[in-house]
Parts: C-alpha cells; sequence; structure tokens
C-alpha cells in the first residue's frame, strides 16, 4: 500500500476523536459513539482508496454504524482496493464517563489480508515482542504469566496484566492474582491496553480475556507492526454467529488464531486518542485550538509515528455540536 495512505487515514481517526471529545464526561453513550462514526464515515470519502469494512460494529441491519460489508471511499476504479478493520470509538463508556484510554482506531490491509469475521467475542492474549514463541492459548495463564516473565528477566510479582472487569473473569482473575500479578482491571477498551504491551515505559505487560472481536483484530494488526505477540479464539454467543464465521470463510471458526490468521500482509494501523491513558493523550482545548495525539504504524517499514496535531476548533464541523 502506498505510505500516502497513512497520513490520510491519520485524518480519518483524528475527525473521529475530535467528534467523540465534545461527548466526554456527558454520560451519553450512543451520542458519542454516533458522533465518532458521522465523523469517520465523511472522512473515509476524502481517502484515495476504496474500503470495505470487514470488521466492524455489526451487520448492516445495524447502520447508522460502520457495518460489516460497508464501502467506504471514492467510487473510483483507478483507486487501491482495500479491506478495514474499524471501531471509531473504542472505549465507548471511558469516553461518557471521562474514564482513561478512550480511542478511535482503525486498521486498513489490502482485499483479503484482514480476518472477515461476525461481530463477537474473543478470547485473547497480547504481549509486546518478548512473549513471541513464549505464551500461547493452549497454556494457562499461569504458565503464560510465568514465561512472560522469565523472558523479561522479571519475577511474576513485577509483571502488570490488563484484565476486562467483568464476572466471566472471575476465575482468570483469581488464578492471576495467585500466581502474583498485579492486575489492572479496565471497565472497557482493550485495544489500547494491548497496543501498550509493546511501549516499555507504558507499564503494562500483558493483556488477557474475552473481549471484542473487532478488537482483536485492531490489537493483532498493530502487534504486526510492532513485533508484538497475540493469539486469539472466537467465543461465539448462540449458534447464528458460528455459521455467519463459516460463511464469511472461517475453515475452523473454533481454531486458535495467531497474527499471520488474522491479519496477512502488509497493515495499517492508526489511533487517535479520545481521552488519555497508557498509549495516547486525548484531545485537548487549549484556546481556539485542539490538539490531538496519534499513533500511526505502518508494518511494510516497520515504521512508527506518533503525530501531535493541532486543529483550530472553530472550523472543525464536529466539534462541541450542539454546544
Amino acid at each position: 500500500m502506498d505510505r500516502s495512505l497513512v497520513l490520510e487515514y491519520v485524518r480519518v481517526t483524528e475527525a473521529a476523536a475530535i467528534a467523540a471529545s465534545s461527548m466526554i464526561g456527558r454520560g451519553e453513550c450512543d451520542g458519542a459513539d454516533q458522533r465518532a462514526v458521522t465523523a469517520m464515515r465523511d472522512a473515509f470519502e476524502r481517502v484515495r482508496a476504496r474500503g470495505t469494512i470487514v470488521i466492524g460494529e455489526g451487520e448492516r441491519d445495524e447502520a447508522p454504524m460502520l457495518y460489516i460489508g460497508e464501502k467506504v471511499g471514492p467510487e473510483r476504479e483507478d483507486l487501491p482496493e482495500v479491506d478495514i478493520a474499524v471501531d471509531p470509538l473504542e472505549g465507548t463508556n471511558l469516553c461518557a464517563t471521562g474514564g482513561p484510554g478512550s480511542i478511535a482506531v482503525l486498521a486498513v490491509a489490502k482485499r483479503g489480508d484482514l480476518l472477515a469475521a461476525p461481530d463477537t467475542y474473543m478470547y485473547k492474549v497480547a504481549t509486546g515482542p518478548e512473549g513471541r514463541g513464549r505464551v500461547s492459548l493452549s497454556q494457562t495463564p499461569t504458565e503464560n504469566l510465568r514465561a512472560l516473565a522469565a523472558a523479561k528477566g522479571r519475577r511474576p510479582d513485577e509483571m502488570t496484566v490488563v484484565v476486562l472487569d467483568r464476572p466471566r473473569h472471575a476465575g482468570l482473575i483469581q488464578e492471576l492474582r495467585a500466581a502474583g500479578a498485579r492486575l489492572m482491571l479496565i471497565t472497557d477498551g482493550d485495544v489500547a491496553p494491548a497496543v501498550a504491551t509493546c511501549i516499555p515505559t507504558s507499564g503494562i505487560d500483558m493483556v488477557y480475556g474475552t473481549g471484542g472481536a473487532p478488537e482483536g483484530v485492531l490489537s493483532a494488526s498493530a502487534m504486526v507492526a510492532l513485533g508484538g505477540e497475540f493469539q486469539g479464539q472466537l467465543r461465539f454467543r448462540n449458534e447464528h454467529e458460528r455459521e455467519r464465521a463459516s460463511a464469511m470463510g472461517m475453515r475452523d471458526p473454533d481454531a486458535v488464531l495467531s497474527i499471520g490468521d488474522l491479519v496477512r500482509g502488509d497493515v495499517i494501523f492508526v489511533a487517535s486518542g479520545v481521552t488519555s491513558g497508557p498509549l495516547l493523550k486525548g484531545v485537548r482545548r487549549i484556546g481556539d485550538h485542539l490538539h490531538i495525539h496519534t499513533l500511526a504504524l505502518r508494518s511494510h517499514t516497520g515504521t512508527i509515528r506518533f503525530i501531535e496535531t493541532q486543529v483550530d476548533a472553530r472550523r472543525f464541523p464536529y466539534q462541541y455540536v450542539g454546544k
């Protein structure tokens, strides 16, 4: 993919982040998500690529979200075709409550290079480069914790593991604590922590547990560029989701999926902060200007860019709508 697309997709996540930031702390999850979706969909139309959403927020009948199968971008045959995984507002509740770590995020690859899967759950483990070849979903959480600690030259009680705070994780939380791990329980948004495992200064060593499958593909896309480790296994809520996965081309819907199964080629990953967290600073208004912090990755070159953008708030159509 043309490297110029990186900056074009940066503008897409920036637009969604700015739009969602107008709803920080207002307690309106749907309103925040809708503003991010509207801004992102509009921004896609200015990108010089024909995109298909392969990982999105549900099926066509769940519009106005960016749904699986939706076409975005100009309808010009001279433009390249790409597949897109997207979450216009990852951590919707975090934005609504003013909590840390909500982001606008997407991943882009050539047609057919991103896993196409239904909007379901995924059991997953993510670590930085030290975990490659050492952690696996075929091992217990305790075994993975010890293996990663040994690879990092630490004791298990010096390791920080992020887990979504859900009743389904009661056993996982108990096991990891018994093994000595320091747990960081989060309410939403596991993409940013997964990516943060590859940033040594983040203080996060591992992300574990069951979350959204779209977030899993997004996390794996970043890991391709950062050299991290990621494995996932779909967890279906009903038989319809399992049948949908098979219809979308998955030969074994219950298989443990490696990074190579989720992302099969060159990928662009872009995330812009909405509220400040361990990976990115949130959108800040200083005077008449908005400041946006974005991470942009390109796996083909291994390029890692942290981008600080400043825009005039008075000229941005989605900021403080209705204020």
